[in-house]
């Protein structure tokens, strides 16, 4: 019988933080962490498939998203926090060491985590974002590209702010799951680029919105624009870095981020490499910016794949 994902808060440096979990962890812990528009409801079917191969799952809500409490309204959006509240899951669960695996914005806390922490790290996943050793520059893009409308204080609000929370996480994900760049025309905005004719993913069913759409009802997206939209430019410079832990990247080839200035040579050209020695990419042909939720059963083979190759040593 499949274990049941249980939820809990737990309270990590000052915040409430939604945690789910699930399995007994007998060769180990993974923790998941998401991207936007997402919570931990995103690795449903990863957390299930590592729980049943003998590992624990652990997949909290990102501080301001989902069930999470909000930061202080008054307080910038860091990436160290995320880094931080990261390690404090681990010490509230007495978690020595651990594999991160992430995806979209969650990328970045996991190779920075990785970086600060190699004794508390077993190895890394990421889906669909490459590490880069200095923020990215996103201005040879064209105007009306998202990352450049969204990070614009109160563009993304009073775009969003025209719909219910279900329609906006409705259109993001239509969007996201599609192979092209999200780009808005002179006089249009994202939430323009599709609309309610323009069908969800055949992997993605109404329930699943619907489980989306009341986390976000809660959070909102006033953090969520801030994380990552608004602080992407405040990523650290790692020029010198050296992974000192397995990396494994998955991309999907239709995931509009691929096309991204940079990814591919990241990927394919070896740029990479000089920062981690041990590192495996893999490619899935018809993978989304969703890959998890679209493929589970592919992305499900290559992660417990991973954690096999890497057997955690007891202290």
């Amino acid at each position: 019988m499949a274990q049941e994902i249980e939820r809990t808060h737990l309270p990590i440096r000052g915040l409430n933080i939604h945690v789910a979990q699930v399995g007994k962890g007998e060769l180990g812990t993974v923790v998941f962490l998401h991207g936007f528009p997402e919570i931990w409801y995103s690795w449903r079917h990863q957390m299930l498939a590592v729980a049943a191969a003998g590992y624990r799952a652990i997949a909290p809500d990102c501080r301001g998203y989902g069930l999470s409490d909000q930061p202080p309204e008054d307080e910038e959006a860091s990436w160290e926090d995320l880094v931080a509240d990261v390690l404090a899951i681990l010490d509230a669960y007495s978690v020595p060491k651990a594999f991160l695996v992430a995806k979209d914005f969650g990328a970045m806390p996991a190779y920075e985590f990785a970086l600060q922490h190699p004794d508390r790290t077993c190895g890394v996943v990421c889906l669909g974002i490459p590490f880069s050793p200095a923020p990215r520059s996103f201005d040879a893009m064209p105007e009306g590209f998202y990352v450049l409308r969204w990070r614009e204080p109160d563009r993304a609000e009073a775009d969003f702010g025209r719909y219910d929370v279900r329609r906006v996480v409705r259109t993001i994900y239509v969007l996201f799951a599609g192979a092209e760049i999200p780009t808005a025309k002179e006089g249009q905005e994202i939430m323009d680029l599709a609309d309610l004719t323009t069908p969800l993913p055949e992997w993605f069913t109404e329930e699943d919105l619907d489980a989306y759409a009341k986390l976000y009802e809660k959070s909102g997206f006033r953090y969520p624009l801030q994380m990552p939209y608004r602080a992407i430019h405040k990523l650290p410079n790692r020029l010198d870095a050296k992974f000192q832990v397995p990396v494994f990247m998955v991309m999907g080839e239709k995931d509009y981020a691929f096309k991204f200035p940079g990814f591919e040579a990241a990927l394919r050209g070896g740029a990479m490499e000089s920062f981690m020695p041990d590192l495996k990419i893999a490619y899935i042909p018809e993978g989304s910016h969703f890959v998890q939720e679209q493929l589970p059963e592919q992305v499900n083979e290559l992660l417990l794949g991973f954690l096999k190759d890497h057997p955690v040593v007891a202290a």
